[in-house]
């Protein structure tokens, strides 16, 4: 790497993957996208550290010891390694049953999404904007470098998603007319998830078949991130 790291900010062109474990997920499926790891002294005992140096010695990854470096640019104590990766956003599969998130605001939520997808083996994601930032670390660290095994897309509107991937859609909403267990899918699909303060607005009850996800009156809503769980098991056992 020949330029100075220094704290993630979106307009960067490269981001963090902080972690043992993030860090090879990114050296272990887009090795080609990391432009460099960085470790912590503190962990040379750690059997990940061994795999990183062994595929960036591979891939002729740059890969130093930088304690300051790693405690500059924003790592945890705990963090014994950072790897700088490129942004790219792989396309999405136009065959393939989509996750459709509209305005996810949590970094958090955003990331375990991406790791819930990953476990159900949903690897397409498109984003409505505007949304949290998917590359910030938070997301990544959230995923536990599950975002390396996705594609993902972002887009101005739902519209505009909508006439690049035409499909059967299910909205989830708490009025859904259909309950989630009583759904067919068919595919190719889009599952449609609303923010998380709001849920998806009135108007996406005429989008395909609105569905719910029959709860408790003992509460309004559930997480987000537990509602595309739980509409991912279902889709992908139906």
């Amino acid at each position: 790497m020949n330029f100075r790291l220094k704290r993630y900010k979106k307009e960067y062109d490269y981001s963090y993957a902080f972690g043992v474990f993030p860090a090879l997920e990114l050296l272990t499926h887009r090795p080609r996208d990391c432009r460099g790891v960085i470790l912590h002294p503190k962990g040379r005992a750690n059997r990940g550290m061994e795999k990183i140096r062994a595929i960036c010695g591979e891939y002729h990854i740059s890969v130093g010891e930088q304690e300051r470096t790693l405690s500059r640019i924003g790592a945890r104590e705990n963090d014994y390694a950072a790897a700088v990766f490129k942004k790219t956003a792989p396309p999405l599969d136009p065959a393939a049953n989509h996750i459709v998130l509209v305005h996810p605001a949590s970094p958090g939520n955003l990331g375990t999404i991406i790791r819930t997808a990953l476990a159900f083996d949903f690897r397409d994601l498109a984003i409505i904007q505007p949304a949290a930032d998917i590359f910030h670390p938070e997301v990544v660290r959230a995923s536990m470098g599950a975002l390396f095994q996705l594609r993902f897309e972002r887009f101005p509107d739902f519209a505009a998603y909508q006439d690049a991937y035409p499909r059967n859609f299910y909205p989830l909403m708490t009025d859904g007319a259909l309950p989630l267990p009583e759904a067919a899918f068919e595919p190719p699909f889009g599952l449609v998830f609303g923010p998380e303060n709001a849920g998806l607005p009135a108007e996406f009850r005429d989008l395909g078949t609105p569905l719910r996800i029959p709860q408790s009156p003992a509460v309004d809503s559930l997480n987000l991130a537990i509602a595309v769980g739980i509409t991912l098991y279902a889709a992908g056992s139906g």
